[in-house]
């Protein structure tokens, strides 16, 4: 007998493995199944039928496991810091002038770590961060789940929360083997470290196994399994699929004509969209781009109120109001806690399919439309000279110096380059093709279909 916990920690993990076919998979593979909740429980009624649902109790970090987790993140930043800009610059955004406890205590882990920062020290940090939170009650209650569920394996579908921190500990301290999904394309190369030690990992490709066995050179070539990523498996799931005339009607658009849809970031990284929606807008409102919908999809992070002007200037704009809704309040990283729709999946599948066009700021949202061999310009106007948000650092970063090295999509810097590649993909959509598919190729080594069964079959071989 075969028994399998999953920690769904945020809505975007719920969309990949609730929402996807992992966990009909799972329960296929696995003699039981549970999920164990970072989530409010509610959420799950009418989706999950078989396996049976634990509610964790929300993690908050004391000052003293902020401290040793911020002294491990940082370290180990500085540990990677050389040629490479992402981390770079990520260690720049710790940077803290603030006259708070934490102000203080971050500048403090600035000269601490400009000495110790080894691998070692960052298990150190680690460690100590352990023996911060051990007694913790809620702490002491991941313990007693645990023993009483007896896992085989406890699968964690996203690396870095800082709040899964204590329910790896009690699965360490009780022998319970644990495998983590990397959660995104950009996670390894730019971002800072992993919660935790796990035993297992899955990747979804061998570019991001290389990545991780480079940032993390303790970890065997054996526990690392590339599997491709349920993020994109909805795309070939028949339940999710809708006609292209639903598709006209629900965002109203002329069917005689193509479409653009501009896919925005969260105003933490992309704070030019509202530049770039304009120049769009005004290009089709002055026919320098002509007979085109224009559709534009928010963040499904953030409330899209600064967009509200332009729905107001633009009245021929179309807009995509991501369904996720927001399933529990002051929580530390609210975000996590906005939950997707089924229909939000069904309206984001027919953007995919059924637009000609996608433009976006760098994000990973280029990856989804190139799932269907969809032409993609990246906008980045703004430099540090232009008094623009400076976006154009991002290509710097290593996960985007490999789409620039594609030449999958095009990177348009000013307004007239970006109209020009407008009108170009226009004329011929299957300019690129190729270098589109290499770039999948690259970043997601295994096919869509399956995604979920693979996933089951390689943690059942882990125990």
């Amino acid at each position: 007998m075969k028994k399998l916990g999953i920690v769904i920690t945020d809505g975007v993990g719920f969309r990949n493995f609730i929402l996807s076919d992992f966990l009909a998979e799972a329960e296929n593979t696995f003699d039981e199944v549970v999920v164990l909740s970072c989530l409010p429980a509610k959420i799950y009624s009418g989706l999950v039928l078989k396996s049976k649902i634990i509610e964790l109790d929300v993690f908050e970090e004391s000052f003293k496991t902020w401290f040793f987790r911020k002294a491990k993140e940082i370290a180990h930043l500085k540990l990677h810091i050389k040629d490479n800009f992402g981390i770079q610059d990520n260690l720049k955004t710790n940077i803290s002038s603030s006259k708070s406890n934490r102000g203080y205590a971050t500048r403090f882990v600035f000269r601490l770590t400009s000495v110790l920062h080894s691998e070692k020290w960052i298990q150190r940090f680690n460690l100590w961060q352990q023996f911060s939170f051990k007694n913790d009650p809620k702490t002491i209650g991941y313990r007693a789940i645990l023993e009483k569920e007896n896992f085989d394996i406890l699968f964690f579908t996203h690396q870095r929360p800082p709040f899964i921190a204590p329910l790896v500990y009690q699965a360490e301290k009780l022998k319970i083997k644990t495998a983590s999904f990397i959660f995104s394309w950009d996670n390894l190369a730019s971002k800072g470290r992993m919660a935790a030690n796990f035993d297992f990992y899955l990747v979804w490709s061998d570019l991001m196994k290389a990545e991780l066995q480079h940032f993390y050179s303790s970890v065997k070539d054996e526990n690392v399994e590339v599997v491709g990523t349920p993020q994109f498996e909805p795309y070939v799931l028949d339940r999710y699929k809708v006609s292209k005339e639903e598709f006209v009607v629900k965002f109203g658009l002329n069917p005689n004509f193509k479409t653009i849809c501009f896919s925005c970031g969260d105003i933490s990284t992309s704070k030019n969209d509202e530049l770039y929606i304009e120049a769009i807008a005004n290009a089709i409102r002055e026919r320098k781009i002509k007979e085109v919908n224009f559709i534009i999809r928010t963040s499904p992070a953030e409330d899209p109120i600064r967009f509200s002007k332009y729905v107001k200037s633009f009245s021929f704009v179309k807009w995509n109001y991501p369904r996720w809704n927001l399933s529990r309040e002051n929580h530390q990283e609210s975000w996590s806690q906005r939950i997707p729709s089924i229909e939000d999946i069904k309206d984001l599948r027919s953007l995919l399919e059924y637009s000609d066009l996608n433009i976006n700021m760098l994000s990973t949202m280029s990856l989804d439309f190139i799932q269907f061999d969809k032409p993609v310009i990246n906008t980045v106007f703004g430099n540090s000279q232009n008094g623009l948000y400076n976006d154009q650092r991002f290509l710097k970063y290593a996960h985007i110096v490999n789409v620039i090295n594609s030449e999958a999509t095009k990177i348009v810097k000013n307004q007239d380059e970006l109209i020009n590649g407008i009108n170009l993909y226009l004329k011929d959509p299957k300019l690129d093709s190729e270098h589109r598919k290499q770039l999948l190729q690259l970043q997601v080594s295994k096919p869509l279909e399956n995604t979920g069964k693979r996933i089951a079959e390689t943690l059942l071989k882990w125990t």
